[in-house]
């Protein structure tokens, strides 16, 4: 998580929304990204999606399987999707967000037995990602 939180830093830094997330798989990073939505002019430059498509590209394949998604907060219902889709084998996050939030908003993507690919996730919390936010945004609207 500390690994994450730095790439949120970095993206804060740039102006972005304080995000960073990692691959993990067998102990081992395969990717890391942080938002870059600002940058790309690009509303699916989440994190979680960019780090899920570099650890892709490194990997050869689409499939993650074994792999651990790390975030600093609570993934969106299109990046659980995402998570999903990349057959991940858990996701790790460290602030909630009861606004955007997958499974605040009561998206069930990792446990729907519907579904052909299922995963555990955990929110493990971790204050400076939650504190991170919380600055970010109060800047922004002392800014207006």
């Amino acid at each position: 998580m500390e690994k994450a939180y730095r790439l949120a830093e970095e993206a804060g830094v740039r102006g972005e929304v304080p995000i960073g997330a990692l691959i993990i798989r067998d102990d081992a990073l395969i990717s890391g990204a942080s938002n870059t939505k600002e940058a790309d002019k690009d509303p699916t430059s989440h994190a979680e999606l960019l780090a899920i498509r570099a650890a892709c590209q490194t990997l050869g394949n689409w499939r993650l399987t074994g792999a651990i998604l790390i975030t600093t907060l609570e993934p969106c219902p299109m990046c659980l999707a995402a998570a999903q889709q990349a057959r991940v084998k858990a996701v790790y996050y460290g602030a909630t967000d009861l606004k955007g939030g997958a499974l605040s908003l009561n998206y069930t993507l990792h446990d729907n037995p519907k579904l052909n690919h299922q995963f555990e996730v955990h929110s493990f919390p971790f204050e400076p990602a939650k504190k991170i936010l919380t600055d970010f945004f109060r800047a922004r609207r002392n800014e207006q």
